[in-house]
């Protein structure tokens, strides 16, 4: 894929799918017994969360939520709204958000305080990418894949103006 706006190659496809496969068996290992649901925020952790559920070992269900932050803007809001709420009542259930990014982290924020008024037995995080520089609020991410430089990252799910999510690498954006 020629274009421009791909630039540095930050995980390679190779080392996403190590990866995953780790975090898989340390969920599988956390989660042995217990009643699992897994909620992907859309649209950015589609790739990493079917990549994820495949490896899990344990029997888990899925839903989704799609919060809106971004726009088509390469910076956080810190505004948040739901586009679309879980289906599933996740009241005395173990719930796990599966993220693909964890930038300023008030999404984040947003959504442990949505779900947890929900009264799940348990909410954990797990996040294919954090961006420890740009924290805004410090928040518990059990799982998380790479910690990643503050540069505006596409692929693997991960999009900007809606573009370049099918890329099986994470590279920088080049603006």
């Amino acid at each position: 894929m020629d274009d421009h706006a791909i630039g540095d190659i930050l995980v390679k496809p190779d080392e996403l799918q190590n990866r995953v496969r780790e975090l898989a068996a340390e969920i599988s290992r956390d989660y042995a017994d217990r009643d699992l649901v897994l909620i992907g925020v859309l649209k950015g952790a589609v790739f990493f969360l079917s990549d994820l559920m495949r490896q899990i070992e344990v029997p888990c269900e899925v839903d989704f939520m799609a919060v809106a932050s971004y726009g088509s803007a390469t910076k956080s809001s810190g505004v948040v709204r739901i586009l679309k709420d879980l289906d599933a009542v996740i009241e005395g259930r173990d719930v796990l958000i599966v993220e693909d990014i964890v930038d300023s982290g008030l999404t984040l924020q947003y959504l442990l305080r949505n779900l947890g008024a929900r009264n799940p037995r348990t909410l954990e995080v797990c996040a294919l990418l954090t961006k420890p520089e740009r924290r805004k609020v410090n928040l518990p991410t059990r799982y998380v894949g790479f910690e990643i430089p503050n540069r505006f990252v596409i692929g693997y799910g991960l999009d900007h103006g809606e573009r370049y999510r099918n890329l099986p690498f994470v590279a920088v954006l080049n603006e």
